[in-house]
């Protein structure tokens, strides 16, 4: 695993980082790579060109941990928004969805302090109305292990009305392989993981992480669910196709995702090949948690930042 992970996944919680990074101007060049724009107005021609080019997509509306319920409710207001503009892309006669968003409970009101769990649960079901009546799927994001239970219990009961929605599952955490015995038969997202997380509850090493992952993938593709590989990782997109193949599924009962701005060729090739190709878009101002997570999984997007820094300094 990346040594510097542990440091720059630290540097994503100091409110003196986020300062320093987010008042750089030369930090828009990066963030432009992994960020589709601060608003809808950017976002949608993004999204046209990457369905354009056969490719689906998730859209994440960047924010999280909010603490008052005017940004929550702003948070649904703004998809609502996006799922009325993501209906008119869709193609109602395809059972996988074309357009999805991706939501984090937390940015939904999970943490206030009265009552959060239950104004981010009707704040989901708000959202999964929307895109039920607009084609478009939900997918609940993954958060630090803290939020885990909480955001399970949200997804297994908004789940009782809409079965079709998505929930991701994070292969570092313990509890990876127990989750996706019990959720096999649900549209599941499967990531390596992006927080930084004690020993106690994730494990540490890459080949660690590798090993758990590819035991929680062949749990998903053995049940009857719908398998979400979510991997920028070569020995994973491989290993995903060899348990597909085994399991009898096609292209149309799992897929692949991937980060927009990372692979981009191999995401054009899993596309031409007939696969469900999925990339996850994410739009809006509170882009620093996200970008000091993708930096730590790609130390040469550090190196780059880093040497903006030094040349402005």
């Amino acid at each position: 695993m990346n040594p510097l992970r542990p440091i720059i996944l630290a540097a994503s919680a100091s409110p003196r980082m986020q300062r320093i990074v987010t008042g750089t101007p030369v930090t828009a060049a990066i963030v432009r790579r992994f960020v589709a724009g601060a608003g809808r107005a950017e976002l949608i021609p993004v999204v046209r060109e990457l369905l354009a080019s056969r490719r689906l997509i998730s859209v994440d509306f960047l924010g999280e941990n909010t603490t008052d319920r005017a940004q929550a409710d702003a948070t649904v207001a703004e998809y609502l928004s996006l799922i009325n503009d993501l209906a008119a892309m869709n193609d109602f006669r395809d059972a996988t969805a074309r357009t999805e968003v991706s939501v984090k409970l937390s940015a939904l009101g999970q943490a206030l302090p009265v009552d959060g769990p239950a104004i981010a649960t009707e704040n989901l079901r708000i959202l999964c109305t929307k895109a039920a009546q607009a084609g478009v799927w939900v997918t609940v994001d993954a958060e630090d292990h803290t939020t885990t239970e909480a955001t399970l219990t949200t997804v297994r009961e908004v789940c009782a009305e809409f079965p079709w929605l998505g929930a991701v599952l994070q292969a570092y955490l313990h509890r990876a392989e127990e989750d996706c015995r019990e959720l096999s038969g649900s549209r599941i997202r499967l990531c390596k993981g992006a927080y930084r997380e004690p020993h106690t509850v994730a494990y540490q090493r890459s080949a660690e992480v590798t090993d758990s992952y590819l035991r929680c993938l062949e749990i998903l593709m053995g049940g009857a669910g719908y398998p979400m590989v979510a991997t920028h990782d070569p020995v994973l997109i491989l290993a995903a196709e060899q348990l597909a193949a085994e399991t009898g599924r096609g292209p149309d009962r799992f897929e692949y995702q991937m980060l927009y701005g990372i692979r981009d060729p191999e995401q054009l090739r899993l596309a031409a090949a007939g696969n469900a190709m999925r990339v996850y878009v994410p739009y809006g101002s509170q882009w620093y948690g996200y970008l000091t997570r993708r930096l730590a999984e790609r130390p040469a997007n550090l190196t780059f930042l880093l040497r903006a820094l030094v040349s402005k300094s």
